[in-house]
């Protein structure tokens, strides 16, 4: 697809520095642009690439834009409109309604004549599909469960029994919603499985990524709120509540019954203990261990840098002293006070 730079402006709210009419097909890097590319700068750092650039035209901030030889759109965050650009030139392919002949769906499911569903599935009793929804090769879609307009599944999703999904959401391979959440009893020498009863309830707008999984509740839903997005290998824990447009990196988990707040960031790798609750607006870097509530917005961190090996294991030796040497401090301190008094 292709648009030119005025279109582009109109369709992300920007204004255009020189030439308008000029062509915009592709996306590129500054440092390896080409004739028919847009690009984006974000700071006076990377001006430098504007030099003998061959892009087509540039997204940048109006205080850079002294800067550009090339016809230019002038933004806020060039990066957000450059990401809504790559939409506009990249749209999701639109599959063409239709039900392969190997899928299997119960006759009491209710799926839209517009539903894409493809080879392999299994649309279970009760479940329901809804308008423009797209389900990948090799999907299972639970009993009394639900996918909203279009939503779309790629191949190998699973979604247990009572789980909901909103609209507009997309849910890469591998993705499971609604497994059991991990709950045991220890009685007389061995583990209860205590049957988990709840559902998963998806808002609007969610994405989740490949390898992820959100567990069910174990009485109560695990709620993942609208705008929020997911990356590779994360785990949800049941009776976790995940509030609107959070995001989190590969790697995150979330032990079972903690609240999270709107507007949270999580970097990779990152750990939260069940039961913690989060406020809105909060950052924690990667791979935190989050082990008790944070009711205050801000960033948080817990993590050691890496040293060199012999390094580490001096000061990990030394980590083992900590409390004999805080109780040693502390009775100094006292001694000092009782000569001073």
């Amino acid at each position: 697809m292709s648009f030119t730079l005025n279109q582009l402006a109109l369709e992300t709210g920007t204004v255009v520095y020189g030439n308008g009419e000029c062509v915009i097909d592709s996306l590129c890097c500054m440092q390896n642009a080409k004739p028919g590319a847009i690009g984006f700068i974000t700071s006076e750092k990377y001006a430098k690439y504007l030099t003998n650039t061959e892009a087509e035209a540039v997204i940048l901030t109006k205080d850079l834009l002294e800067l550009s030889p090339v016809p230019a759109l002038i933004a806020d965050n060039p990066r957000a409109t450059y990401a809504r650009i790559t939409s506009l030139l990249h749209p999701n392919p639109v599959p063409k309604a239709g039900i392969h002949p190997t899928v299997v769906i119960d006759p009491s499911a209710t799926v839209a004549s517009d539903a894409c569903i493809g080879a392999h599935s299994v649309i279970e009793a009760g479940a329901r599909i809804d308008k423009s929804v797209c389900i990948g090769a090799n999907c299972v879609i639970g009993r009394d469960s639900c996918i909203g307009e279009n939503t779309y599944f790629y191949p190998n999703v699973t979604l247990y029994h009572n789980c909901h999904i909103g609209q507009h959401c997309i849910l890469h391979s591998g993705a499971v919603i609604g497994a059991d959440g991990f709950g045991f009893e220890f009685d007389r020498g061995v583990w209860i499985k205590i049957q988990q009863v709840g559902g998963v309830r998806v808002g609007n707008g969610v994405e989740i990524g490949a390898c992820s999984t959100i567990d069910r509740g174990a009485l109560v839903d695990t709620i993942i709120e609208d705008g929020v997005k997911l990356d590779n290998h994360i785990q949800i824990g049941h009776n976790v509540r995940v509030g609107a447009h959070s995001i989190m990196a590969n790697g995150v988990a979330i032990a079972g019954g903690v609240k999270i707040g709107q507007h949270c960031l999580f970097g990779g790798m990152a750990g939260v203990k069940e039961g913690v609750e989060i406020a809105d607006n909060v950052t924690v870097t990667g791979m935190s261990m989050v082990s008790k509530s944070l009711p205050k917005a801000g960033s948080y961190s817990s993590n050691i840098p890496i040293d060199g090996t012999r390094s580490w294991r001096r000061n990990s030796a030394r980590f083992r002293q900590l409390d004999e040497l805080a109780k040693r401090i502390h009775q100094l301190e006292k001694e000092v006070q009782s000569l001073t008094s």
